[in-house]
């Protein structure tokens, strides 16, 4: 699926937003909520996906909000059309911490939504909701665009075709050739759920590392993800659980909520998790399950950091590449957000920056 590019705007532009939700009263604490962020616009709103696919040439959106669950067509079915029609258009969805609509969830983001937001449940004041809302879902739009003549960094897409940016030196770390790796570490977030789907069946079957994955999802939603995972290889993959022995051939997400670790336990390493305090505004991070696995297996680790927004993996890539492990990240061409892989590669930390399909392809060359 190609993934759309970070689109430039003027720094005076406003993004173009329509809200589609079934609820008169979502539509209208969204509408809100974005229209106290002056760079945002709410060009229109519609009742259901019938109607939004009709709204979408005649208000021209660039990113449109869009509820699972309504009448006539909802949510997934409107997607489904979107992505065939408008493959540029940003599409956040919005879903209920439920096992209907994380399933749901899980569903869009792998039939290509970029990036979702929860939907409080028993919502108090309507101040708080707006506060709520802006504070989930105004990150998530802006992550979307850069402006060309405002504060905001370069525009970051594929590469261009005249005068392109010079790549960051590719740098090897000290790395000893008979000191194979251990174990995989991979750290993704927006778009993880699709580039997760990309890469794992690639993964061979008589695969032998433990892979050990930090995907930033609620509660609920990370078990989800596991199962249908699990559809895409013949390797085991499960939401990891605490003291659980970690084992070659499988895969382990990061439950929702929960830090996971590698820890060692006499002769075994086994999973620690935890709840302590959020680290760059996420929990599980990756920052965390990286320097865990570098107390136990040093540089004996191939570290993979995929799309997503921020900088989490940035310091445990750091300690990881001091101790001479593989440092791969996805370039910004396939990235729905070239974040948190971006801030590796412009720290020159990446031994490797490469499309998602060359991922596992780049593990497998290490391993």
């Amino acid at each position: 699926m190609a993934i759309p590019l970070r689109k430039v705007i003027a720094s005076s532009s406003k993004i173009r937003v329509l809200v589609v939700d079934d609820s008169v009263v979502i539509r209208r604490l969204v509408t809100q909520a974005l229209a106290e962020d002056p760079g945002i616009e709410v060009v229109g709103a519609a009742a259901n996906g019938a109607i939004a696919l009709q709204r979408i040439p005649q208000t021209n959106p660039d990113v449109v909000t869009l509820d699972i669950e309504m009448p006539e067509m909802d949510g997934l079915e409107t997607l489904r059309r979107i992505r065939q029609q408008y493959k540029d258009l940003r599409i956040i969805m919005f879903s209920t911490l439920t096992q209907r609509g994380a399933t749901a969830t899980i569903d869009a983001l792998m039939l290509g939504a970029d990036d979702y937001v929860t939907k409080a449940a028993n919502v108090g004041k309507v101040s708080e909701s707006m506060a709520a809302l802006r504070h989930e879902l105004v990150p998530r739009i802006n992550q979307f665009f850069v402006r060309k003549d405002g504060p905001t960094p370069p525009a970051q897409g594929r590469p261009q075709t005249t005068s392109p940016a010079k790549p960051p030196p590719r740098i090897v770390p000290a790395f000893r050739p008979h000191l194979s790796p251990k174990a995989v570490a991979i750290g993704v977030s927006t778009g993880g759920p699709t580039a997760l789907s990309v890469i794992v069946p690639q993964f061979p079957a008589a695969f032998d590392l433990p892979i050990l994955v930090v995907q930033h999802m609620p509660p609920l939603f990370t078990r989800l993800l596991a199962d249908r995972l699990q559809k895409l290889t013949p390797l085991k993959v499960v939401e990891g659980r605490d003291g659980e022995a970690v084992r070659g051939g499988v895969i382990y997400v990061a439950p929702g909520d929960y830090h996971m670790r590698v820890r060692r336990q006499g002769e075994q390493v086994v999973l620690s998790l935890d709840q302590a305090p959020p680290e760059n505004s996420c929990r599980p991070a990756v920052d965390v399950l990286f320097r865990s696995v570098q107390d136990v297996y040093g540089g004996r680790v191939v570290s993979v950091v995929l799309t997503g927004m921020g900088q989490d993996g940035l310091r445990g890539v750091e300690g990881l590449k001091g101790a001479g492990a593989r440092v791969i990240v996805q370039d910004e061409a396939t990235s729905v957000v070239w974040g948190m892989p971006g801030a590796i590669a412009r720290a020159q930390l990446a031994d490797v920056v490469v499309g998602l399909d060359d991922i596992v392809p780049e593990i497998l060359r290490h391993v």
